[in-house]
């Protein structure tokens, strides 16, 4: 009887670890929008009736999660959008910009951004980071809160129809410069897309000087005290050689974005070039910080970015210098 006994303290045990080790602790899904600040912006009225519109019918086919995991202890936000199908998918974290309030994801983000992605076959996932929309921590804009990205690679390890073979990641702004540092800190991106990307903090403070007084000097840990280090751990242009050279980048940036100048884009797209980096650089004339006037090309290229690198598994390009 013993025997048993301690058989059952083991398997017990066993399962109360193997919980401890889990960094997914809650998902709860969301599946009433009719309450949200979004429902009416995805809806129309046809005969009486409130339907989706024509563009997010794919809201059916498509499940939103808000999430809550483990990150260096901490309890991070999120939120997670998976296709309604059985099916074993790539994975996309989805990297958000702003700082703190500014930027942080919304019940929109999950639907839109996200649920169009997860609508073509990929689970997306997202991090708030830590410090913002209840998650414990303090955000470091590209200090520690990288591993909130970071770790959504070991999430995705515990979501049943991940290919975990197969992850991308996309970031957009501040979530660019985020992408760009995880790529040097982890071999589980397999590709990347970038729009509007931080690449050069020493020129967003040129060309803004208001970033450093009311976010870097905020948001930075010793800012004041070391400064140059701290902006260089956040300017990819300063570590392009640090790039894993089997990691394809798409960047996409607007030649009218004011936030962040396309010349962050194009000085890194000539040291990807000096490193072999293999990337492919859009500039979208008249293109604002979102490049909204182009969202259906933009959109459209992402896709087939993830596509053609995690879907289909083409080769990498031949970076050698090669032809007649």
């Amino acid at each position: 009887m013993r025997y048993i006994n301690l058989l059952l303290f083991i398997l017990l045990f066993s399962g109360c670890r193997a919980q401890e080790n889990n960094l997914l602790l809650e998902k709860k899904q969301i599946s009433d929008l009719s309450n949200t600040p979004v429902y009416s912006r995805l809806t129309e009225q046809v005969d009486g009736q409130t339907v989706w519109k024509e563009a997010y019918k794919y809201i059916d086919d498509i499940e939103m999660y808000s999430i809550v995991y483990k990150s260096d202890g901490l309890r991070v936000r999120g939120f997670m959008v998976t296709p309604k199908k059985e099916g074993n998918f790539p994975g996309i974290i989805y990297n958000r910009g702003g700082n703190r309030d500014f930027g942080s994801l919304k019940i929109a983000h999950a639907a839109i951004t996200m649920g169009r992605i997860a609508n073509e076959g990929y689970v997306v996932i997202a991090s708030q980071y830590r410090g913002n929309a209840g998650s414990e921590g303090k955000e470091e804009f590209g200090g520690s809160d990288v591993n909130d990205v970071i770790n959504l690679t070991q999430v995705l390890e515990e979501i049943e129809s991940v290919d975990t073979d197969k992850i991308g990641m996309y970031g957009w702004s501040r979530g660019g410069m985020m992408t760009y540092i995880a790529l040097t800190k982890t071999d589980k991106i397999k590709a990347a897309v970038v729009g509007g990307a931080v690449s050069d903090n020493f020129l967003t403070i040129k060309d803004r000087p208001e970033m450093e007084t009311k976010v870097l000097a905020e948001l930075i840990p010793d800012y004041e005290a070391n400064k140059e280090k701290e902006l260089t751990k956040r300017s990819a242009i300063k570590w392009a050689d640090k790039f894993p050279k089997n990691v394809p980048i798409l960047m996409l940036h607007g030649n009218a974005d004011w936030r962040v100048k396309p010349e962050q884009s194009l000085t890194l797209a000539m040291e990807f070039e000096k490193y072999r980096v293999p990337y492919r650089l859009l500039i979208f004339e008249g293109g604002d910080h979102g490049i909204t006037e182009h969202r259906k090309e933009v959109n459209e290229q992402v896709i087939r970015w993830f596509d053609k690198y995690l879907k289909i598994g083409e080769p990498l390009p031949n970076m050698e210098y090669h032809g007649r």
